[in-house]
């Protein structure tokens, strides 16, 4: 089973950390990204791009998403 660094409500499902949104994660429609040992899944491509980039903005606890 994949981990699941950010919980959602759907026990399927992983929050997309850069927009907060919840990500099937059977099929993440914006891919996935490791980092630091993790996978995350997003929502879309453009949120996978931002955290690829910038992966310590979007994991900082303070980070409340980005407005979509």
């Amino acid at each position: 089973m994949p981990k699941i660094p950010f919980f959602s409500k759907h026990p399927d499902a992983a929050t997309d950390p850069v927009c907060k949104m919840d990500v099937d994660i059977s099929n993440p429609n914006g891919g996935t990204h490791e980092h630091e040992g993790e996978t995350y899944y997003f929502c879309a491509p453009g949120c996978r791009v931002a955290f690829s980039k910038e992966p310590a903005k979007y994991l900082d606890p303070n980070f409340e998403g980005m407005h979509m």
